[in-house]
């Protein structure tokens, strides 16, 4: 049975499904509160929630209230993080600073997982991962969820990192930190709003099984770390990456130009790529996080029958 850390809360859903061993989807929340505006922001985390059920498993929102990290939200506590003005956007390192502070945070891919971990839970799904941002040779600017990729036991369904970044450096980065980067159902690395970056994939599978095969041999293995898992967006949901590059172009002009940097860069970057494409961006956001829900949750279930049988 997992032991889990005494300083998380668990909602009684998550709580009866990890006693059981039944299959638990990790969802992030900062995509609630920075990532999207209102309405749309709660209506996709609700929509991602009834997909994770709906594909057998069990969804567990993770986020900081009054200074208590949450493994599972209910309705009044999604619609606080996707209207309150005062959440904070966490990272790992911000956790002890929350939490301590009795505020509210939404945390990003890395803080989730490290959250998620300490819950027992083994898979999570985002939108997309963080990574090295363009221009990092003169700014060393990179995202901790590589770092926290490379130290913490979750498999992170996503599709691929944001396309707003160095995808090249960040295969690179990944690469050195020992991370496996596995595609799911194609050779080539996706770009988030687009199928296809021009980069090839390290790894692939083509099952959910498959997947949970993977996770299973690296962790028996002794192997720590996390596994990237890319799963490209929809073809009838993309936006093709020729029609991307001048977007992202334009609008990491304008941030430039707003002298906006570190962590409130991707926000500014991913909001103005919404105003740029008339919200085009913002269909494809949401498209992609039920395609990426959908997957998570069929991965977890494979995944649980593997624990189940080694119990």
């Amino acid at each position: 049975m997992t032991t889990i850390h005494p300083a998380l809360v668990l909602t009684d859903e998550v709580a009866q499904a990890l006693s059981d061993g039944a299959p638990v989807v990790a969802l992030e929340s900062t995509i609630i509160s920075h990532g999207m505006p209102y309405p749309q922001n709660v209506e996709m985390a609700i929509e991602v929630e009834r997909i994770v059920r709906e594909g057998g498993a069990v969804p567990a929102t993770i986020a900081v209230l009054d200074g208590v990290p949450r493994i599972g939200l209910d309705a009044q506590g999604l619609e606080l993080l996707a209207t309150h003005e005062d959440v904070a956007k966490v990272s790992v390192r911000d956790l002890p600073y929350v939490i301590s502070r009795g505020a509210h945070g939404a945390t990003t891919v890395a803080a989730t997982m490290r959250l998620a971990s300490l819950a027992g839970i083994k898979v999570f799904v985002t939108g997309g991962l963080g990574g090295v941002h363009r221009g990092a040779q003169q700014t060393f600017d990179s995202s901790a969820d590589l770092t926290e990729l490379s130290l913490t036991d979750v498999a992170v369904v996503s599709a691929g990192v944001k396309s707003i970044l160095d995808i090249a450096l960040t295969l690179e980065t990944l690469e050195t930190l020992h991370v496996p980067v596995v595609a799911y159902g194609t050779d080539e690395f996706p770009a988030f709003f687009s199928r296809e970056s021009g980069h090839q994939a390290p790894m692939r599978v083509d099952t959910p099984a498959e997947a949970a095969r993977f996770m299973a041999a690296k962790w028996g293995l002794g192997l720590t770390g996390g596994v990237s898992l890319v799963n490209p967006i929809r073809e009838e949901d993309e936006i093709p990456a020729s029609e991307m590059d001048s977007v992202i172009e334009q609008a990491i002009r304008d941030m430039e130009a707003a002298g906006v940097h570190g962590k409130e860069a991707t926000p500014f970057l991913l909001g103005r790529i919404v105003e740029i494409t008339g919200g085009a961006s913002l269909e494809a956001n949401i498209a992609l996080v039920n395609n990426n829900a959908r997957l998570g949750a069929q991965v977890a279930v494979e995944h649980a029958a593997l624990e189940q049988v080694v119990r």
